[in-house]
């Protein structure tokens, strides 16, 4: 079952890097061809007293790159005790910033950057509380004031609905005061608490300055985090430096099915970028009571007393950790957790960057193959330790494989651990039952439409791209997968740069744990992108109320399979997942789920039984059904209330239920919608909730009221 589906969304994508042919006006042709430095961090040490080992040159070092020896052709030495103050009241050199400089402005002298720290103070507001914002703000402002070295150049960074760079590297102790205080609003007019989640001046509240294509994801998804420390990253790559990243966070939680690929993008981003980062939980020691704090309500039941109410928490806040914790182990850096005091954060940065050797080489392996190159580093002395980076992995080169290398590429890219993130990826999985021991698992791909190069050829647009795809079982046994090339086609009038790519499929899993991973290439210039994510396909018999997924749908196709055992097929007509959760005004939200073996009353016959469903007692059901949407925590609308007195899928005992929620009487903003399901039959009821955003669209006219009904009987 394999579909592509095209939605409107709007775009953006900055300018491939690579090969490049320009014209020169008397015809003829220069042709460009990048030249990769690669370069590596090296600390010497003395054995014995582990101080830093100066004045060493480039013929003290041997490099090798697989086994190979390669030449050394740039070597510098950075030490902070020779640094320069630099004119105080200006960015660097005063005549451009370092964000000039990134940005292909060469104006500044790099040089003016030797010997020099630099330092990136990250505030990520949108998962603060204010009394943590007062808490890193003042730590922040503590250093700055009394421990700020005039080696150290300090930028300030804050998320909020957006990224935004309040302060270039600067040692102006004044202008960074006063970008760090805007925070609190001790400063100038910006944050004052409880306004940081907002909408900062100047800032659209559309997450577009995140990874192109990916606003409507970044409303609902918790990777945004990680695109924004990757966003950092790549801007400062150019910058041969060491680079500290300080992480100010109320802690990271990831929920649902996300990408476990973006936290590996991420590092490797700041890997790439010689930065460091050192996460710091600005929530410092918490006390856990077991019956909440005073922002909770009471607790219901017996988990106050039983202890699950604790280690709930404990739980809660190991995760909010784990994942600083990870970003900062495997970029260099360090976390800081559980401690009311943020100096020591800030000594850690000073320690880590005193003095280090940049030694960078041109490989002689032109293979652009993309493969991973172990590198060993030697000096000619015994009496010191060195530290430095491993290995990197090479550049690839999509258009001069053979068919059968692009094969082992997209194969090896499936075993890498490495993630490919050169083109978005987001994936939704869903369950349904068959019988007591299978689910069908529907999985749907979207790729942004503007990262998929499209050529012209006639009145169409047409492009292919690759997908590879593996779904593997607890023991990491291969259970499913798929492998397929997509041809598309589209008329020229069509905004093809505004279009998503949604690619289904679907596996048959018994309950248990999976690990999914999928791999999509577009077939102009070789770029991958891959999506990797555990997940759990439920043992319903041990459910008082047995539940299928909630699907939501803004987009119905006529053309299905009527004959179709795909549960998202409904008389002819599929359903396809909104996998953002993110829906136009002008747009019909649709829902769908499943209630299996519903408790049946005495008195009436049961539908007989298919195969693998062991027979169900005789007698009528009365389950019942709403939704509610809820918005700051009121409800604002609720659909009219279902009731089913039978059975209408047989074929796997359930009832099926439909909506029709027309989204014109909703005003734009993110809401929660809580399912109601009640067995009455049953005494039992479950009320899973989702979250989705409704955006502005739509021409004003009357909306006609919601419908809901029982699914057609199958």
């Amino acid at each position: 079952m394999r579909r592509i589906i095209a939605a409107v969304l709007a775009l953006f994508i900055a300018p491939l890097p690579g090969y490049c042919q320009q014209a020169a006006s008397d015809g003829t042709f220069t042709l460009r061809v990048q030249s990769d430095i690669v370069l590596t961090n090296v600390v010497v040490r003395d054995k014995k007293t582990g101080a830093v080992v100066k004045g060493l040159k480039a013929s003290d070092f041997t490099v090798f790159e697989n086994g190979k020896p390669q030449k050394i052709a740039s070597f510098d030495y950075q030490s902070v005790d020779e640094a320069v103050a630099l004119n105080e009241k200006s960015t660097v050199s005063g005549k451009a910033s370092i964000a000039d400089m990134v940005n292909r402005n060469f104006a500044t002298d790099p040089a003016q950057l030797k010997d020099h720290r630099l330092i990136v103070m990250f505030f990520d507001l949108s998962s603060m509380q204010p009394e943590d914002v007062d808490r890193a703000v003042e730590s922040a402002q503590d250093y700055l004031n009394k421990k700020m070295e005039p080696a150290d150049l300090v930028s300030v960074v804050s998320m909020d609905t957006g990224l935004s760079l309040d302060q270039d590297f600067t040692a102006d102790k004044a202008a960074l005061l006063k970008a760090v205080g805007k925070y609190n609003g001790t400063e100038g007019t910006g944050f004052g608490n409880g306004n940081e989640g907002g909408n900062s001046a100047g800032t659209a509240d559309d997450t577009s300055s995140f990874v192109a294509d990916d606003s409507e994801y970044n409303a609902l998804n918790t990777d945004r985090e990680l695109y924004a420390i990757q966003t950092i990253a790549k801007t400062l790559e150019r910058v041969d430096q060491r680079k500290s990243l300080l992480y100010f966070s109320g802690g990271l939680t990831r929920q649902g099915i996300e990408n476990q690929a973006s936290m590996r993008a991420a590092t490797n981003a700041a890997v790439r970028a010689n930065m460091a980062i050192y996460s710091v939980d600005s929530r410092g020691l918490e006390a856990l009571p077991p019956v909440g704090d005073a922002s909770k309500g009471s607790l219901r039941g017996t988990s106050a007393y039983s202890g699950g109410a604790m280690q709930s928490q404990l739980d809660a806040n190991f995760g909010s950790q784990e994942v600083l914790a990870t970003l900062s182990k495997d970029t260099g850096g360090k976390a800081f957790f559980d401690s009311n005091d943020f100096g020591p954060v800030f000594q850690q940065i000073q320690h880590d960057t005193e003095a280090y050797y940049i030694v960078g080489f041109r490989s002689t392996n032109t293979n652009r193959d993309g493969g991973y190159r172990r590198l060993s580093i030697k000096v000619n002395r015994d009496d010191v330790k060195i530290d430095y980076r491993p290995g990197y992995y090479a550049p690839a080169d999509f258009q001069h494989q053979k068919t059968e290398d692009r094969e082992v590429a997209l194969t090896e890219q499936m075993r890498s651990d490495l993630p490919a993130t050169d083109v978005a990826v987001y994936l939704q999985a869903l369950y349904f039952r068959m019988d007591e021991s299978r689910f069908f698992v529907p999985v749907s791909l979207i790729v942004p439409g503007s990262q998929v190069p499209f050529l012209k050829n006639g009145d169409r647009d047409k492009a292919s791209i690759d997908v590879l795809g593996q779904v593997k079982n607890a023991q990491g046994i291969i259970v499913g997968d798929v492998r397929d090339t997509v041809k598309l086609a589209l008329d020229s009038s069509q905004q093809v740069t505004r279009k998503n790519i949604q690619y289904s499929t679907g596996f048959t899993l018994a309950p248990g744990r999976y690990h999914v991973k999928f791999v999509v290439r577009e077939n102009q210039t070789g770029r991958m992108g891959s999506f990797e994510t555990d997940l759990q396909v439920p043992d319903l018999k041990k459910l008082p109320l047995k539940l299928s997924s909630v699907v939501l749908a803004s987009q119905q196709s006529p053309n299905a399979n009527k004959k179709s055992n795909n549960p998202l097929v409904r008389d002819g007509v599929e359903w396809i997942p909104n996998v953002a959760h993110v829906f136009r005004q002008n747009q019909h939200l649709y829902f769908l789920y499943e209630v299996y073996d519903p408790t049946r009353q005495k008195g009436d016959s049961a539908p007989k039984a298919s195969p693998g469903l062991s027979r169900r007692p005789s007698g009528a059901v009365k389950v019942l059904t709403s939704i509610e949407f809820l918005n700051g925590g009121v409800k604002v609308y609720e659909t009219p209330l279902i009731s089913a007195d039978a059975v209408n899928v047989p074929d796997r005992d359930a009832v099926a239920f439909q909506f029709d929620v027309p989204l014109t009487q909703l005003k734009p903003g993110t809401y929660v919608c809580q399912i109601n399901v009640i067995d009455d039959a049953g005494g039992t009821f479950s009320f899973p909730r989702l979250a989705l955003r409704i955006e502005p669209g739509g021409d004003g006219a009357p909306a006609p009221a919601a419908s809901a009904e029982l699914a057609a009987p199958r």
